[in-house]
């Protein structure tokens, strides 16, 4: 059973910046690609960004050019920086990670970021 701890989130005022953190703990097999989703309410949970194991990312468009998506893989940890904050970025963000053949899907309780002034 993989545990997905997530850490970061928090209010920020347009245009500032922050960084989430999610350190994957208890998998019994590789870790494929990590992810962060993110669910504003009334809306149903969307991609934000994706990275696989040998590097390659996605994004979402509306997140391409102010998000970067990193991993460190030793330490099974995949981080978000995240700049140029927007209110409609404010949404619980949550981990995603993909595990062993099967790619088992695994997902962090979430954190809240709030962009607001």
């Amino acid at each position: 059973q993989v545990q997905l701890v997530e850490s970061g989130g928090g209010l920020v005022q347009p245009g500032g910046s922050l960084r989430l953190s999610c350190a994957a703990s208890g998998s019994h097999f590789s870790i494929n690609a990590m992810g962060w989703y993110r669910q504003a309410p009334g809306n149903e949970r969307e991609l934000v960004a994706r990275i696989a194991s040998r590097g390659t990312t996605d994004y979402a468009d509306s997140v391409k050019g102010r998000f970067t998506i990193s991993r460190d893989i030793g330490k099974n940890t995949v981080y978000l920086q995240m700049n140029s904050l927007k209110p409609e970025d404010t949404a619980v963000y949550y981990c995603k990670a993909e595990e062993g053949f099967f790619n088992r899907a695994y997902w962090g309780q979430g954190t809240q970021v709030t962009v607001s002034s």
